[in-house]
């Protein structure tokens, strides 16, 4: 019974994809899903997050494509791409935060801490909303947008 039991995992092993190959493919989903997260609003991305993700493309491109033999040009690759966009997003993140008058060290608490830093004023998103006055015109207030779901 072990000899048949072992013929038939040698027959399934001999039969799965190398590590050389599956694991850059379910790589892939990670470089997909930033792509997916570049139409998300900025104020809802994790600094910490991209800057995990980032490191990470960057250790294992140097790593897959220069000092581990035999070089695995597919795993480096997914490696550079996710890096890339992991970066793009970070850039997104710290020109947001400047936009809205944070200073570099301001930014720097808010990717690490993912909070706006203590004394800093909140960045507060705000919506426009049309209230109808008895003259027929409308006329335009900014209201915070966690009251506007109140009016």
């Amino acid at each position: 019974m072990s000899a048949a039991a072992g013929s038939f995992g040698q027959r399934l092993w001999a039969k799965m994809p190398s590590v050389h190959i599956a694991a850059p493919v379910c790589k892939w989903l990670l470089v997909i899903a930033g792509l997916k997260d570049t139409q998300r609003p900025v104020e809802k991305l994790s600094g910490t997050q991209q800057m995990a993700l980032m490191a990470t493309g960057a250790i294992w491109t140097r790593w897959a494509g220069f000092v581990i033999k035999p070089r695995n040009p597919l795993l480096a690759s997914v490696n550079f791409f996710l890096g890339a966009v992991a970066g793009y997003q970070l850039t997104r993140i710290v020109n947001w935060r400047k936009s809205e008058g944070d200073s570099a060290k301001q930014v720097a608490y808010y990717l690490f801490e993912g909070k706006t830093a203590p004394g800093a004023k909140p960045v507060q998103a705000t919506t426009t909303i049309a209230e109808p006055s008895k003259t027929g015109t409308e006329i335009a207030v900014q209201v915070p947008a966690a009251d506007a779901s109140k009016k």
